[in-house]
């Protein structure tokens, strides 16, 4: 019997056989900013799978700013937030930011993921419960498991079902923990409900902003302003490495709750901190969202323009209600070779396979950014229509 711990990697064949054949999407070279267009692999192509969902990764202030924080401080701040890692720049965009969005205060993660992780693990604890839909994102199931409360989930946005394991954890401290925006599906959230499912059972309520902050409601605050729920959100995540056009996480909610986190979260105190140079660009990219509201109006006025046109084609949009747009196309390898076929004709992708999605169920996500000009969309909507039809897909 073979006890090496490596025979999994040598059985390792899925990536190779891709490859093979000529289907493999990932891991691409990308060598230019991240536009709208962009050079991968030496050719130019119209990027459909960006997050920079306002176009501010190339802004000429975001780029000046990150320049002018290296400067100032340095390339590296060389240590942990909780020890000799934080400036006085990691301050002011964690003010900027909580102001922003409604709360007392805010905390600055080096990821997104590190932010998940980091707050859902400290404040779950022995005998308590984390409520999750189970279409989470996987930074939030990775911070459930690294907990040391007990995990259910609930099918997604599915409030009856959601209601179930709130009546069969009463009694006990429960954290709801939801996406504002889902990141493959590219639905919202049932925030009201929730809410009110939260208050009737004595839960509090998590949401992950990453795909909705920049994106929807009035200011762009994300899904608690869509809704005008902003209070009813207790705690808040967003990343920046979307619509903030950087790295990084925040944490947001009551000042004694963010200082719980603040000395208890793992991901906080063992992680070197987020480098002048991405914080930098956080702070303009912040000042931009408020200040050029137009983007969030082209991004939305694109997006529906995008569904309805896919639609009208006869692809399957699911419940997208946002700039993320799936499109249903079947097997894993219908979706491999979907991306192939749009990739050769200038259009760069992105497949989600099993265990992403369902078996059977396999899409390619598109996504867009305030800065698609019209030639770009009616280029992709063109492409899509011609490799759909090849496929079988369409019509």
């Amino acid at each position: 019997m073979n006890f090496d711990i490596f025979g999994k990697c040598f059985n390792f064949k899925a990536a190779t056989e891709l490859k093979k054949i000529g289907f493999y999407p990932y891991f691409h070279k990308v060598e230019s900013v991240q536009g709208p267009e962009i050079i991968v692999d030496g050719k130019k192509k119209i990027v459909v799978c960006s997050n920079n969902y306002l176009g501010l990764a190339n802004h000429p202030k975001v780029i000046e700013a990150s320049i002018t924080a290296a400067k100032k401080y340095g390339t590296s701040c060389t240590g942990s937030r909780f020890l000799n890692g934080t400036n006085d720049l990691h301050e002011k965009v964690e003010k900027k930011f909580a102001k922003f969005v409604g709360k007392e205060e805010a905390l600055l993660f080096t990821t997104g993921h590190h932010s998940n992780l980091g707050a859902i693990s400290s404040l779950v604890g022995k005998n308590e419960v984390l409520i999750t839909d189970r279409l989470d994102h996987a930074s939030i199931i990775d911070g459930c498991r690294l907990s040391f409360g007990e995990m259910a989930r609930f099918r997604h946005n599915d409030m009856a079902d959601l209601e179930r394991q709130l009546i069969k954890y009463q009694g006990r401290g429960m954290l709801i923990v939801v996406d504002g925006v889902f990141s493959m599906e590219g639905d919202i959230a049932n925030l009201p409900e929730i809410s009110r499912l939260a208050k009737k059972y004595e839960a509090r309520v998590f949401v992950d902003e990453a795909h909705s902050l920049g994106v929807i409601g009035e200011n762009g605050k994300g899904t608690g302003e869509y809704f005008n729920m902003e209070e009813d959100i207790d705690v808040l995540m967003a990343t920046a490495s979307k619509s903030l056009a950087s790295i990084g996480g925040f944490i947001a909610s009551k000042s004694e709750v963010i200082d719980f986190i603040k000395h208890s979260a793992r991901t906080m105190i063992f992680t070197a901190s987020l480098p002048p140079a991405c914080v930098g660009a956080i702070d303009a990219a912040l000042d931009l969202v408020i200040a050029e509201p137009e983007r969030r109006t082209r991004l939305i006025e694109t997006s529906k323009k995008m569904r309805s046109a896919f639609k009208s084609m006869g692809y399957n949009t699911g419940h997208s209600q946002s700039p993320i747009i799936p499109l249903t196309v079947g097997s894993d390898f219908s979706a491999f070779k979907m991306w192939k076929m749009l990739f050769d004709e200038g259009i760069f992708a992105s497949p989600v396979v099993t265990p992403a999605v369902p078996e059977g169920n396999s899409i390619v996500r598109t996504s867009y950014m305030a800065t698609h000009s019209d030639d770009n969309l009616n280029f992709i909507l063109e492409k899509f229509k011609k490799v759909g039809k090849q496929l079988g897909i369409l019509g």
